[in-house]
């Protein structure tokens, strides 16, 4: 982290007097699906209005797209058309986009990859990400704290993706031992609506849930309409993630139902598009590995992430 701060302080000193030649950086994420990638895309494009701003000469060229396959034909199109310099990329999905990210790389392109890391790492040059094996063990330690043992547990992961599996490595290392059994783990794809049917289908199979752990606020808001349309919310607390201001909100309020969530900013762009550029702008090196920290948000400390003008 120290090493990131240092890094950004570095950029922030050349910001407004940068004089380079001419840099297009392309930005590929997906479109906005769910509110996280809302938050994704708002603060991709804050980032292109303030650093074009700041440094003549940088082109910043944003895609988004809504599938595997639209987002590897948009990669086509930044290098045979915008000819990019640099790529970021927050891959749809991770096996379907490392070929094409390496046909980028090979193009002689600079590739930062975000948070959905690709299956083969040795492709890119700069990975931002939050901890996602501390996102899943905030949230287990969090319900070993609050359940005893013998307690029954469900847990919602989101797309079949690397940091998917870290985040339930996270989670199942830290109910380990504790005699917390998980009833079941199915994919609702960070979708309120695939949410509500995988939460109505474990309502159904499942007669007695003291906890659900659902890996987005979204999947959270979608389980919870299920659980409340079944009469039985005075059953079981949900544990979100993400950080949504209206999860937040309900937290430092006192939500009995979502009484925690662990912080996952989508602002992690905004990041990685700010290393993208110095690696341009600032004579300082920039390559590596960024983990942004995961911290568990309850009511003691839920007012200090709360931002009320927040897009997510």
């Amino acid at each position: 982290m120290k090493h990131l701060l240092s890094t950004l302080a570095a950029a922030a000193l050349c910001a407004g007097v940068a004089q380079a030649e001419d840099v297009t950086i392309g930005v590929s994420i997906p479109a906005a699906t769910h509110g996280w990638a809302g938050g994704l895309n708002w603060h991709a494009q804050e980032a292109e209005r303030r650093l074009e701003a700041a440094h003549e000469g940088l082109n910043i060229v944003i895609a988004a797209a809504g599938s595997a396959t639209e987002q590897a034909n948009a990669l086509e199109d930044m290098v045979a058309v915008q000819q990019v310099d640099a790529l970021v990329i927050l891959p749809f999905e991770s096996d379907p986009l490392t070929d094409p990210v390496r046909q980028v790389a090979e193009s002689g392109a600079f590739i930062t990859v975000v948070d959905r890391g690709l299956t083969d790492p040795s492709i890119q040059n700069i990975y931002v990400a939050g901890d996602n094996v501390g996102f899943g063990r905030s949230a287990g330690e969090y319900m070993v704290d609050r359940l005893e043992s013998g307690a029954q547990v469900v847990a919602m992961r989101g797309i079949p993706t690397v940091i998917d599996d870290q985040r339930m490595q996270g989670f199942e290392e830290a109910i380990d031992g504790s005699g917390i059994e998980l009833l079941a783990a199915e994919h609702a794809n960070w979708s309120r609506d695939d949410a509500f049917e995988v939460m109505q289908d474990y309502l159904t199979r499942f007669p007695e849930i003291d906890a659900v752990w659902a890996a987005d606020d979204d999947m959270a808001l979608g389980a919870l309409e299920a659980i409340r349309e079944a009469g039985r919310e005075d059953e079981m607390f949900l544990v979100g993630g993400g950080g949504a201001a209206a999860v937040i909100r309900g937290v430092a309020e006192g939500d009995a139902t979502i009484p925690a969530t662990v912080l996952y900013p989508p602002s992690m762009i905004a990041t990685a598009i700010d290393l993208t550029v110095a690696r341009f702008m600032s004579n300082g090196p920039v390559e590596g590995t960024f983990n942004l920290a995961s911290p568990l948000i309850t009511e003691a400390n839920a007012e200090a992430f709360y931002y009320e003008d927040s897009p997510y």
